[in-house]
This record gives structure tokens, sequence and C-alpha cells, in this order.
């Protein structure tokens, strides 16, 4: 039976660590050999790592790019190699895929779609592609896409692959995670194998890099659009998948191509090899991609930025009972430290329950009263501050104090501080400058109060005990800043909170279309989203897991007299 067996290396790579890198390339290509593929794909930009951003300007970047290249030839020389990577040429910059061979560069692809949308900036940066990039191997004809190349119906590349008679079209990319963007993939390349009549090779990015995480899901989808190989999610994989040929070569005509067709050597005659059956892996459900999301984006963060250490400030609240428990399975125990700071506003369950939190966890905890510092700052501003009833600035001092404390341990012991605060608080700025959102990653950024509650119970039901006290998960949140407090005090219920939230900040819904809701309440939401634009944008970075997380999704300026209720219709 005469095979082509293709490798899909699903690898996890660093921005601008090149060495790193390129070792792990090398290993990946070591393991494709290993099982006999003929082939093997890297994702987009792989060798430089993505999304390198403003690294891209820098001359001696693209330099470094290119030598690690050239020394990874030296590695490819019984299976073809297929690696992202940025091309500089003629006063240019593409986002590029290079095919080596023999221990040689057979032949280059230039991106041609390039994204601007979103988390997306590739026009900053890159030129496109004026030609495509077709090769031959074992009669077959295979064309290189990269990412967006794909997700444009009617475009060159998609144009290329059915006037060029191509068998098999390969896709490296990089395709951040939200929650149901696996199905979305799977639809896309679907539809190119379709219309192009192509088996379509999709081999995706895994990792974090920022806010961003890369979640894997390689795939290989044939010309019907069935799916019939899956690489795992949030993990390195290499995906192995045979495809079988006739053989013959044919005599077909070329077009728009970028150079002349490569025919990839054959060193040798390929061995006779049994069929391997496709790989499928089983998928994973809405929490459950959540939650690998926000441990494997945790855990790249704080390792990529060389910290051992994190830190939380534990209040016996869910948020921060969430955060440490996703810590520890990023991380592990004795990477977590939990620091409880009480007040006199604070109950002897909240207190407890943390204690009983970090024994579950088997953290280290500290405890580092606040009420005395507190009563000093009341001292100190006594006169500023003149007569009259305290109100919201005496409780900003506490969350201040306690932020203050976490970050003195921070610069003691180089320990990262991960805030614990969610996106229904930030949202509407139900959170402290300077206070709760003081640290270096937010883990719940993206995560509503309501999906918060959701994980808490994964995570116990995953663990077959209550990991997270039921007492946490219970009780009516609280900031415990001042006698009895209760969030919805000052917010409507989560219930109702979060899917106004969601139709007004991913949905981008004028007030008037959320209808399912009271239209004050609804107006009162706006208001307080869009007056907190300046808060939001000094929060630490944190893990994007919807269609538009704040940050580099949603960008509005901050000086802004636009208000959306303010006009009648």
């Amino acid at each position: 039976m005469n095979l082509l067996r293709i490798a899909q290396a699903q690898i996890n790579t660093t921005v601008g660590d090149f060495r790193g890198n390129l070792d792990e390339i090398v290993q990946w290509i070591g393991r494709a050999e290993s099982a006999g593929a003929d082939l093997v794909t890297f994702p987009e930009l792989a060798i430089c790592g993505y999304p390198p951003e403003d690294l891209l300007i820098r001359r001696r970047f693209l330099d470094n790019n290119w030598e690690a290249l050239q020394q990874l030839k030296a590695h490819c020389r019984g299976i073809a190699v297929l690696v992202g990577f940025a091309h500089a040429q003629d006063g240019k910059v593409h986002n590029a895929a290079a095919l080596l061979g023999n221990s040689d560069l057979l032949g280059v692809y230039h991106k041609i779609e390039l994204p601007n949308y979103g988390v997306f900036d590739e026009k900053r940066y890159f030129f496109p592609g004026l030609g495509c990039f077709v090769f031959e191997m074992r009669g077959s004809r295979i064309a290189v896409t990269i990412c967006e190349d794909i997700w444009i119906p009617g475009s060159v590349t998609e144009m290329c692959a059915m006037k060029n008679e191509a068998d098999i079209v390969l896709n490296i990319s990089g395709s951040p995670f939200f929650v149901g963007k696996l199905d979305v993939r799977r639809d896309i390349v679907a539809r190119f194998a379709t219309t192009t009549e192509t088996t379509v090779f999709y081999n995706n990015l895994v990792g974090g890099q920022d806010e961003l995480v890369f979640d894997g899901g390689s795939m290989v989808v044939d010309s019907r659009g069935e799916l019939i190989a899956i690489a795992r999610r949030f993990e390195e994989d290499l995906l192995v998948t045979d495809i079988k040929l006739d053989g013959i070569a044919k005599e077909r005509g070329v077009w728009n191509l970028a150079e002349p067709l490569v025919t990839v050597p054959q060193g040798q005659s390929s061995p006779v090899r049994q069929y391997k059956p496709p790989s499928l892996v089983p998928q994973l459900d809405r929490i459950e991609e959540i939650y690998e999301a926000l441990v494997l984006g945790t855990k790249d963060y704080v390792h990529k930025n060389s910290f051992d250490k994190v830190v939380i400030g534990l209040s016996g609240g869910v948020d921060s009972a969430l955060t440490a428990a996703i810590a520890v399975a990023a991380l592990g125990e004795e990477h977590v430290v939990g620091v409880t700071m009480p007040s006199q506003f604070t109950s002897g369950g909240t207190f407890s329950d943390a204690e009983l939190l970090a024994e579950n966890l088997k953290v280290e905890l500290i405890t580092v009263p606040i009420n005395e510092i507190f009563q000093a700052y009341l001292t100190a501003l006594e006169g500023p501050f003149d007569k009259g009833r305290p109100g919201v600035e005496t409780e900003n001092i506490q969350a201040r104090i306690r932020g203050n404390i976490l970050m003195a341990l921070s610069n003691r012991f180089c320990w990262l501080v991960l805030t614990t605060g969610n996106k229904s608080e930030t949202a509407v700025g139900y959170c402290t400058l300077y206070g709760d959102m003081a640290g270096g990653f937010a883990v719940l950024k993206d995560v509503t109060k309501t999906d918060v509650y959701e994980l808490s119970n994964y995570i116990n039901e995953k663990a077959g005990r209550d990991i997270i006290p039921r007492s946490i998960i219970n009780r009516a949140p609280s900031a415990e800043l001042r006698p009895d407090q209760k969030d919805e005090d000052s917010l409507p219920p989560y219930a109702i909170l979060d899917p106004i939230l969601r139709a007004y900040v991913e949905e981008d819904k004028a007030p008037a279309e959320i209808e399912d809701f009271d239209q004050s309440v609804v107006r009162e939401v706006v208001r307080m989203v869009d007056r907190n634009e300046y808060k939001r944008r000094q929060a630490p970075p944190g893990i994007k897991i919807t269609p538009k997380a704040f940050g580099k999704d949603r960008r509005l300026p901050i000086t802004n007299r636009y208000i959306s209720c303010a006009i009648k219709e």
C-alpha cells in the first residue's frame, strides 16, 4: 500500500526564545521520524513564537529568526519539514512558512490573508504574499496555507488549491482560544475542504502567551468535510495521519505560484508500512475547556515569565478560592502561597473558610491582620477627611492595604501576585484600583461570576470531594468592607447582570436591543461599564476565554463623551 504519512507537531513555543523553540522543533522532528512520517508540520511562526508583536520591528529579531531557520536545515534530512517563521525580504516582513528537506530550504510561502480584527494586528507588521506555494510529494500535489488563508471564502489560496488541482492542503495556524472556538474552526476547515475537494491538515499552536491561550485541537478533514483525525486540546501532541496514494504523478497545470512547483526529493524508497488508523480523542464540554484554558494560561504565564511561586489574597470568597485552585492545578501546591488579611468586618466564617481552603489545597497560608493598619490610616486622615459619615473611601483603604501587603510579599520573595477579580466586577467597576486590582496576572479577568460558580462546582466534582468548601460556594458574595455588606447592595443579581454584560460587551448590542430585562437596569449597567474604562485600562493582563475580552479585543477611548444610552429614538 502506497502511503503518505503526515505528522502535525502541535507544540508550545515561547515568543523570542529562538534557542528553546529550535530545540523543541528538533525534538519533535525526531518524534515524527520515529513515527515513520514523510512530512511533519509545525504551527504558525513556530521559530520565533506567536504573536511576536512589535519585536517584529527590531531588525536583530528578524536576523535571529533567519539564523535559527538556517540551523534547522541540518536536522531535516530523512523527513520534509514545514515550519512557520517571520521572513524579512526586500525591505518587507512576511508571515511565512518554510519547506525544508534534504538539509536544504526547498521553498518559502508568504501568508496572503492577514487578519486585522480582534486580537490580530498583522497588517501592522506584515506584507501579504503575492502568490501560492505548491509542492509535489510521491505524486501528490500539496498546497501550503497559513491560518487566515483558509478562513476567507473565495480567497486566492482557495482558488489556488482548486486551479492547481491540489490533493492536500497544509494549514499551519496560531488560532487563539475562546469558548466554542473548536467548532468554529472545524466548520471553517470543512468548508475549505469541500470547496476545494482536498484533504486539509490543520495544525494549531498550543500554549499560553500573555492574555492568549492556544488550545491545539489540530485536525484532519477530508474532501467530504468529514473530521477524520483530531489532536488533544491544551497540551502538546503529535497527530500522525496516513493518506493512501495511487502513486501516479498527474500532468497538471500551475496557477499563480510564488515560485516554481517544488518536488520534494525522496532520499530512499518509501518503507513498507501498515496503515495507521486516524486518531480521534474525546472532546471537552464548555466548562471543561474553560477550566483547561485557565490552567494552561496560568501555568505558561508564570513559567514563561520566570516566576517560581505565586501569592493570592484568600478572602474566604469564591473568586479567590477558584483562583487558588486553578493556580495549584497549574503550578503545584508547593508553588502557591495564600494570604488571609482579616479586618474588623471579616466574619469568622470567611476567615475559617480561607483556612479550610488552604488546608484542602495544601498551600502555605500567611495571616496578616489589617485592622491596626486601617486604624492608623483613619487617624492620619482624620484632619483631611474632616467630619462626616465614612463612605466608600474607607472601604477602598482596606482593599488598598491588602494590595499593598501582597505587593510587599511579592517584592520580598519574588512571588507573582495573582488578582482574583472576575469579568462581572471589572466590567462595572466593582473593584478597587490599586487595591484588589493590584497584581501581575488576573486569572479570572474574562470569567463572569456565574461561570465562577460553575467552575468551582466542576473542580469539586472532578476531585470527588469539596476542594472549595461548600460554605464558600453557598455564601452570598460580599467584599466585607463594611458591616453586612453584600454585592447585591450595589449591583443587580449576577443572574441578571451577566447576560446584560454579555449582550453589551461581547455582542455589541445597544441598550434598547437588550430586551429581556428591565430597561432601567440595562441602562444603569451600561452606564457603569462605560464610565469604568479607565479602571480596566490599568488592570493586569488576564486569560481570554470569550470572543470579546477586555483589552485588545475591545479598545475604547477613556476620554469619551459618547454615551450609549443618551440618544433617544
